[in-house]
């Protein structure tokens, strides 16, 4: 299925229309494990108001935030089993925090059914008002000149911005100091307003404020440049070998039944299919895994096989999941 763009403006607007808001049932929950505000907040209350159609139900978002995004996820393995409760979570709480965690208390593998990949993205690296770098190379001198405003934001500690920043930072030759916050727009709304100078996040979360002329997108992730800011260079373009993308995806608690997640798969291909039609206005890429419902195995890795969960969809320089650790370590005072 080919990759069409989202428009997450369009998420937005369903909170304004009384439509399906009298659909009989109990409703499906997606929990969404970050704050309210983000692309990946914006996408989940999309999916849900076109899952509603499909499912003749209501389909309501909760975001269940904290520990980097590990308490929602925590909630739905120890929700019932019963197809009326659902995880929307990017790819580092289900492949990337059993290598950073030692407490996990569940098992990407074990503990979920994967349902679909729903939609790709990469990153870019956003400078605010109070930086004069229009590059990275810029950049990378400004913060030399002064290391004690060498601090970034990303919208967790242990997220796929996170270790991209943390390669960043080692190809750079930067010390840079960490900070971790419960989603991508309170980390936006203090590069705004000054409270801190960098922020690494999703592209799509940076193209409001990017066109608006508040902050300033320096580069963009992936290996061509991403075409909703066709003027902004790779990192590879700006002379860093490093590049990086990420997934959302759609999990239910396991044990779930056949039935469904028969039922589920269904009203995601639709919702999917109608999202994907409504316009490229927003920089998250919407896709369905599957191109019928039904079991996509046990394994993450094997239902989003295209992407790859456990290193395939990020590559970076083998040191930065060690740095990340050490910070996250730090952070944490070791009681991961």
């Amino acid at each position: 299925m080919p990759l069409l763009a989202v428009s997450i403006a369009a998420a937005l607007t369903w909170l304004a229309s009384p439509a399906n808001a009298q659909l009989g049932g109990d409703p499906v929950r997606i929990i969404f494990p970050f704050a309210a505000g983000g692309s990946g907040d914006a996408l989940a209350r999309l999916l849900a108001e076109h899952m509603r159609a499909s499912l003749d139900q209501p389909v309501i978002v909760e975001n269940r935030t904290g520990a980097q995004g590990r308490l929602g996820v925590q909630a739905v393995k120890a929700a019932e089993p019963d197809g009326k409760t659902i995880l929307l979570t990017p790819v580092a709480p289900m492949s990337v925090y059993q290598h950073v965690y030692k407490a996990l208390v569940y098992d990407p593998v074990a503990d979920f059914v994967p349902l679909s990949q729903v939609a790709t993205f990469d990153f870019a690296l956003a400078v605010g008002p109070q930086v004069p770098a229009k590059s990275l190379k810029e950049l990378v001198d400004w913060v030399k000149a002064n290391p004690n405003q060498g601090t970034y934001g990303t919208p967790a500690a242990g997220t796929l911005p996170h270790f991209f920043a943390v390669s960043f930072a080692q190809a750079a030759g930067l010390d840079l100091r960490h900070v971790g916050y419960r989603g991508s727009a309170g980390a936006l709304t203090d590069l705004v307003a000054g409270q801190i100078p960098i922020v690494v996040t999703t592209t799509s979360d940076v193209l409001e404020q990017h066109k608006a002329q508040r902050i300033r997108a320096l580069a963009t992730s992936d290996k061509q440049r991403s075409p909703f800011l066709p003027d902004i260079v790779t990192f590879r373009e700006a002379g860093f070998n490093i590049e990086g993308t990420g997934w959302y995806g759609l999990f239910a608690p396991a044990k779930t039944p056949a039935a469904a997640i028969n039922r589920l798969s269904k009203a995601i291909i639709a919702a999917v299919n109608i999202a994907s039609g409504q316009g490229a206005a927003a920089g998250i890429w919407a896709r369905s895994d599957r191109d019928h419902p039904g079991g996509a195995g046990k394994d993450p890795e094997v239902g989003f096989g295209a992407v790859g969960a456990r290193g395939q969809c990020f590559r970076v320089h083998t040191g930065a999941v060690a740095s990340a650790q050490h910070a996250l370590q730090g952070a944490a005072g070791g009681g991961w």
